[in-house]
């Protein structure tokens, strides 16, 4: 079986890596692509508690540091952390998307 997903370090888990346009895979490499999406979608809630954990120690660092440059990189980081929790967001609602415009 071909991989169709590539590990994104940022975001902590597999994303789809097609190589021709969804329309040129066959019915069955689609439904295959589809239950391995839906498996890895699944984890998306888990990874983003992951980095709000991460988040929220950040916060705590923050409060607590005097040193103002330090405090600007703390900000930074968590600037960064929650755009991923961002990405992660959209790429859980890609499934659901695409599902509610076939549907309608």
């Amino acid at each position: 079986m071909r991989n169709y997903f590539i590990f994104d370090e940022r975001l902590g888990i597999r994303l789809p890596a097609l190589d021709m346009p969804w329309e040129e895979y066959s019915h069955t490499e689609r439904a295959d692509i589809l239950m391995e999406w839906e498996e890895i979608r699944a984890t998306i809630p888990d990874q983003i508690q992951r980095v709000e954990a991460v988040i929220i120690e950040k916060t705590r660092q923050m409060s607590e540091e005097e040193n103002f440059a330090r405090s600007c990189e703390l900000n930074s980081e968590i600037h960064e952390l929650a755009s991923v929790i961002n990405d992660l967001n959209i790429w859980f609602r890609v499934q659901q998307d695409h599902d509610t415009k076939v549907h309608q």
